[in-house]
């Protein structure tokens, strides 16, 4: 069985958006079908709908987190305070390896941008210029490492 990085790099590259590709990778642990899970994270790409904000691999690891151990209906405050402390974490690692998560800063775009709600083709040429595949890897592997089999 491949490694839920290389699961998250795989449904990237066969064309699931950043935050469906890191969610999908995980959703036999979140209780999700992979359908839902597709669904679920479908309007986070590109750093939700193209407007370039936080990065949708580090939006579907966060939801990924949140099914796998969040605090669920009526959790006291240290049970959420725990929670964000944890997703801190996460979000932390990523920027300490990446230098942001801001989808827009890790595409190397102007400040600010916001592209148009339409998907690009997923093309060699498109592939060769995104690090998007290497930042959902990412997502996954972080998560992997924090989480109890």
């Amino acid at each position: 069985m491949k490694d839920r990085s290389e699961q998250a790099k795989e449904y990237f590259t066969n064309g699931a958006n950043c935050a469906q590709a890191v969610l999908r990778a995980f959703c036999d642990r979140c209780g999700l079908t992979p359908d839902d899970a597709m669904k679920l994270a479908s309007g986070f790409g590109g750093g939700i709908a193209r407007q370039r904000e936080v990065c949708g691999a580090v939006t579907g690891m966060t939801m990924a987190a949140d099914l796998i151990r969040g605090p669920g209906e009526g959790a006291d405050k240290a049970a959420k305070d725990e929670h964000y402390t944890f997703i801190r974490e996460l979000c932390d690692e990523f920027r300490a390896e990446t230098g942001s998560i801001i989808c827009r800063e890790l595409l190397g775009l102007a400040p600010k941008q916001c592209d148009q709600p339409v998907s690009e083709a997923r093309t060699p040429a498109y592939y060769k210029k995104r690090p998007c595949a290497e930042l959902v890897a990412l997502a996954a592997g972080i998560l992997s490492k924090h989480l109890p089999d």
